[in-house]
């Protein structure tokens, strides 16, 4: 597994992570609107939000009519290498599934 993945999974360990990283996959949002929708406050959402960023999870940007204004999005990236871990994962246990279903039946036939 990847330092990276690692990376990736430590921060979605936490469920306000998970949530927040839900909400942004309708599409990005500003950060005090995260935070309602989470029902977290806003230095706790901020926490969160800085980890999901520092794992690369999502980005951060500013709108040209006001630097003060974040809004973050999803970044595609390090979501896809999970998903290529995780369809490797499920690839290595369906095939020993059917390495110990072939064993079984050739036992019983």
């Amino acid at each position: 597994m990847s330092a990276s993945l690692d990376v990736t999974l430590a921060a979605l360990a936490d469920p306000h992570r998970r949530a927040t990283v839900d909400l942004l996959r309708q599409g990005p949002r500003r950060a005090g609107e995260l935070a309602q929708a989470a029902g977290l406050s806003a230095p706790a959402m901020s926490r969160h939000l800085r980890t999901l960023r520092l794992a690369g999870l999502v980005e951060e940007t500013h709108p040209p009519f006001d630097a003060r204004v974040r809004v973050y999005a999803l970044r595609p990236g390090p979501m896809a290498e999970l998903k290529a871990w995780a369809e490797a994962a499920e690839g290595l246990w369906s095939d020993q599934l059917l390495a110990l279903k072939a064993h079984v039946e050739g036992e019983g036939g």
